[in-house]
């Protein structure tokens, strides 16, 4: 177990690594473009890739520090720092989104010739096809291996593509038109834009720090539960997830017959624990309360060779997100 996360761990950080050394050597390219075209739409793209390049910098520092393992001071591990460096990143593209379009303003008023158009088409092109590939790549990896950096680095990079195919356009439109105010107002499009992504990782960002209920995930384990369910799990409640970076920390209330003995109460726990940790690949952390059943539980319970039963099996209760989420236990 511990080795497989530490091998998923040195995997992110390579990929990190190669992200970054990539990144700037697009960035430096755009900023090529920029020179020998003097556009402002391009500069906007070179300035995002400055982002792109800071930003997987700090992801790159958050995932080495993610990795670092539980201590006194930590007690559920470093991985909430992955949160932060996605807002970190989130921010860092809101401030650019802003100066871009303060430039692009600026460039209305007081316009300026772009010149080797045809030398920033060509850059454009090529950048953008990398930043696609490699977003793609980043995202395939980041849910394979429940990293939100990787994965906010990753829609950063699409981001960064689907901008790079707006600039395209509008290139190519100054070179048979003539017209370059489109580049300016092009640019104020692209800046408006990469604020928007930015706003999405802030809060995406916020949700993970804030412990808001992820529903797809708490759906996945509860679905996972159900279909591995033991007629001595009488009842299930108040399950809450809590993610810390690629980790998961679940706690939830169950309920088994109260004539078990303290050895087949771990028991059910234990295999509880091993049936969700085997579909999630050993990340998830229980701490499960174990409740004794009461007499109200007959009516759902599925236990066929119970002696002591005070009332008739009524149905069973289905496992869902929305029944399983209340801190209350279920009755007929």
């Amino acid at each position: 177990m511990v080795n497989n996360l530490k091998q998923e761990a040195d995997y992110k950080i390579r990929t990190m690594y190669w992200v970054l050394g990539l990144g700037a050597i697009l960035t430096a390219a755009k900023f090529v473009a920029w020179y020998l075209t003097h556009s402002n739409a391009i500069l906007t793209d070179a300035l995002e890739s400055i982002i792109n390049v800071v930003a997987a910098a700090f992801g790159l520092f958050s995932l080495i520090y993610s990795a670092r393992p539980k201590d006194e001071n930590h007690p559920y591990g470093h991985g909430k720092m992955e949160f932060l460096a996605v807002g970190f990143e989130g921010g860092l593209i809101f401030v650019a989104g802003g100066a871009v379009i303060l430039k692009a303003i600026e460039a209305l008023i007081h316009p300026q010739e772009i010149t080797e158009l045809s030398v920033g088409i060509s850059i454009t092109v090529s950048t953008g096809i990398i930043n696609l590939l490699i977003g793609k790549f980043l995202i395939r990896k980041g849910k394979q291996l429940h990293s939100e950096t990787l994965k906010a680095d990753g829609h950063h990079l699409l981001a960064d593509t689907y901008s790079s195919a707006g600039l395209l356009v509008g290139l190519i439109l100054i070179y048979f038109t003539g017209l370059f105010w489109i580049d300016s107002v092009l640019a104020i499009i692209l800046g408006l834009y990469i604020i928007v992504i930015g706003v999405k990782l802030l809060r995406s960002a916020l949700a993970g720090l804030m412990d808001e209920a992820d529903f797809i995930v708490a759906d996945e384990i509860i679905s996972v539960i159900s279909k591995e369910r033991k007629q001595r799990w009488i009842d299930m409640h108040n399950l809450r997830v809590v993610k810390y970076g690629s980790s998961l920390h679940i706690d939830a209330h169950l309920t088994l017959p109260w004539y078990d003995d303290l050895n087949s109460t771990h028991h059910e726990v234990k295999e509880l624990e091993e049936i969700v940790n085997q579909h999630f690949k050993n990340r998830v952390e229980f701490f499960i309360h174990t409740d004794p059943c009461r007499a109200l539980s007959c009516s759902i319970c599925l236990l066929s060779d119970c002696n002591v039963r005070q009332h008739k099996f009524a149905k069973e209760i289905e496992w869902t997100t929305e029944n399983l989420l209340k801190n209350e236990m279920h009755t007929s």
